[in-house]
């Protein structure tokens, strides 16, 4: 009896989140696939599935799409993590629709920005012109993006300290010498905090005072 209750939980908050559990199905299979490659062959694979310079002026829909179904390094299970505390959350909460347009958003904007940016330096010289083949894939834009639209479901103030932390821990590293990927993600942040018109219309945050503050009976 009790399994049944626990299967039937685990089915309803899967049936809850479709779109969040479908992409992480699709993300252990592709996961699979790259321990079952060489070293060699998996970086000249990824390569060709990366949104680097090369592989976007070459075709772009298909690399923005292919680079968001696989994992750089192989381990799945902190994906399943994040994807469950992240992803399923805002898919709950905007509905499957406004999740995606959040997703889309941030990986896409995201990458066209900071590659825009590898290339422009790259023609002024100041980045080499191997650059324009970079590694580039995964889904790490998107959950940035994610859990900065997740800013807008926490009741204040604890809302301040969340977003807070998300602009130190995106935030810092683009202060010093910031990679591609840093810049990439901080702008996902950004385009996150910037798909607010989307949360509209959604169930408001509760506050914890008010709740508790509510007469019982």
């Amino acid at each position: 009896m009790r399994l049944d209750r626990i299967r039937r939980f685990v089915g309803s908050r899967l049936r809850s989140a479709p779109g969040t559990y479908i992409w992480l199905a699709v993300l252990f299979v592709t996961t699979v696939a790259l321990h079952h490659m060489s070293p060699e062959f998996e970086e000249d694979f990824l390569r060709q599935r990366s949104t680097n310079i090369h592989e976007l002026s070459n075709d772009p829909l298909r690399v923005l799409f292919s680079s968001a179904m696989w994992i750089d390094g192989g381990y799945w299970f902190p994906y399943a993590f994040l994807f469950t505390v992240f992803h399923a959350r805002a898919e709950r909460w905007l509905g499957t629709l406004r999740w995606l347009v959040v997703c889309v958003a941030s990986h896409v904007l995201a990458t066209l920005a900071s590659e825009g940016a590898l290339l422009e330096a790259v023609r002024r010289g100041l980045a080499p012109e191997s650059a324009v083949n970079t590694l580039d894939i995964g889904v790490s834009y998107s959950l940035a993006g994610v859990i900065a639209v997740l800013t807008y479901r926490i009741p204040a103030p604890w809302r301040y300290p969340y977003l807070a932390a998300v602009l130190v821990f995106y935030g810092l590293p683009v202060l010093g010498t910031p990679t591609l990927s840093q810049c990439g993600h901080f702008l996902s942040v950004v385009i996150g905090l910037g798909c607010y018109p989307l949360v509209r219309g959604r169930e408001k945050a509760r506050n914890p005072k008010e709740t508790l503050a509510a007469p019982r009976g």
